[in-house]
């Protein structure tokens, strides 16, 4: 595979690398278990950490030495599996109530060492203080950004709110360098979004699946109906939707399929990790014996479906789309998503601080692995008419180091992308091409949905290597 975008990453400034690409689930009960420690391993350690404090060339918080040794075994084992301190910990909570305190930005490293700021969001600090999309981040507070690591850099954005930080950014077309000073503030991100777009069809956008994404589907598709009650088609777009709650999952699949339909399941060494989920309030509700989906039209189970995905959409948006096309529910229309077919659940420890551990692999209805494979879509359309744009900043799990790997294949040609591909996408930044708004009149993707829902030919991609679809492509429906 090309190098030219191995070290690409989505994260959403103001949450934790892991969450935004995890799903959790709550805590399973379990025995305890017996296991034998290596003592001379333990040893070892126990030597290294003496060694550590008696030569090293400063002194050495114990606290912070046993931190980052967990911190490192944990980390060690893939790329979700992490140590939460209590700061993190509580970050991570904030992030599935949709709010954290932070810029409003969304990063990648870039090849040079830089940070690359994929999008500012919307109304955040870093939008109104100017920042745009394919700025580079060179320093923060002054301190330079090279060799210090994605994470690092995070945590050096962060604080609390009315705090400020400044961010030298270098901007194509300007000679100097940028000095932006940027307070940060709690940023409230609504997960669900929709509009008719034109007479008898409508777009539903869910960006993240938090806890009051299904009140807010629910209440958004109750007033699409009264807008337009007699609905030909709907579009459901899981965009650059990076996971989230699987309650979350489970209920957005189950307001366009059969009562009882089985959505996903889950598979790993313990054996309460061995589930089956099906779409009943028992497995999305989050508040008690409220059903968010109960007032839901009849209509939805039958109206014409297209689900818009892209490299982007991970864990429970894969969910949501695999238990769609397994059912021949829905068109997957877009390009392969990112392949998160691991679970994590979060096991609380003292002093507020927790593991994130990967207890489980999940599998559609069908009983398809996503893990490091993705959903393929019936349809492979790009992010635009000439190309895939923005898309092609960003990675897939399969270019992550320590992945886990798909158990129910082995990792070929389809489960990486080709290096022609990469060069084709890593273009598009060079390009100058702007972030995407979607649900606009430019939105190229949602175009082709329509027109798929319409009966109406569609403009397939053109890449020059594309991966073998995973289904036949459906036959549009009639109405």
């Amino acid at each position: 595979m090309g190098s030219t975008l191995k070290n690409y990453g989505l994260v959403g400034l103001g949450l934790i690398a892991g969450v935004a690409v995890s799903m959790q689930f709550s805590a399973l009960a379990q025995k305890p278990v017996e296991f034998s420690i290596p003592l001379e391993q333990l040893r070892t350690l126990a030597s290294v950490y003496n060694l550590i404090k008696s030569d090293y060339v400063d002194a050495v918080d114990d606290k912070q030495l046993l931190n980052e040794a967990i911190a490192g075994m944990v980390g060690s084992l893939d790329p979700h599996s992490a140590y939460l301190d209590k700061k993190a910990y509580a970050e991570l909570r904030e992030g599935t109530e949709g709010r954290f305190v932070g810029l409003g930005i969304e990063i990648s490293p870039s090849k040079d060492g830089t940070i690359l700021i994929v999008a500012p969001i919307e109304d955040s600090p870093a939008w109104r203080a100017g920042i745009k999309a394919g700025d580079l981040i060179t320093r923060i507070d002054g301190l330079n950004v090279q060799g210090i690591g994605l994470d690092d850099a995070i945590k050096k954005m962060r604080g609390a709110a009315r705090t400020r930080v400044t961010l030298t950014i270098v901007r194509r077309g300007v000679l100097e360098p940028l000095d932006v000073v940027i307070a940060r503030e709690e940023i409230v991100q609504k997960s669900v979004k929709g509009k008719i777009v034109e007479p008898g069809y409508a777009w539903l956008r869910v960006s993240q699946f938090q806890e009051p994404t299904l009140d807010d589907m629910a209440a958004r598709l109750a007033a699409l109906y009264r807008q337009e009650p007699n609905l030909k088609g709907l579009v459901l777009d899981l965009r650059n939707d990076p996971g989230g709650l699987l309650q979350g999952a489970i209920g957005v699949a189950a307001a366009f399929l059969p009562k009882d339909a089985e959505i996903v399941s889950t598979n790993g060494q313990l054996a309460g990790s061995k589930q089956r989920f099906y779409g009943r309030p028992e497995f999305y509700s989050l508040r008690g014996d409220s059903d968010a989906l109960a007032g839901l039209p009849a209509a939805l189970k039958t109206v014409p479906l297209v689900v818009l995905v892209n490299t982007g959409s991970a864990s429970a948006s894969e969910i949501v789309a695999g238990a769609l096309q397994d059912t021949k529910r829905a068109a997957i229309l877009g390009s392969q998503t990112f392949g998160k077919g691991s679970v994590q659940t979060i096991r609380p420890l003292s002093n507020d601080s927790a593991v994130k551990l990967t207890t489980a692999r999940y599998y559609t209805p069908n009983g398809r692995s996503i893990q490091a494979r993705g959903i393929v879509p019936d349809f492979l359309v790009d992010e635009n008419a000439d190309g895939d744009g923005i898309n092609g900043l960003r990675t897939r799990e399969a270019d992550l180091a320590r992945h886990l790997s798909n158990e129910r294949d082995s990792e070929d040609a389809n489960t990486r992308r080709d290096e022609v591909e990469d060069d084709m996408r890593a273009s598009a930044i060079e390009r100058g091409r702007k972030p995407l708004e979607y649900g606009s009149a430019d939105d190229f993707q949602l175009r082709q949905a329509l027109n798929h829902l319409k009966g109406l030919p569609l403009q397939l991609s053109r890449r020059v290597s594309a991966p073998a679809l995973a289904h036949q492509p459906t036959k549009p429906p009639a109405h």
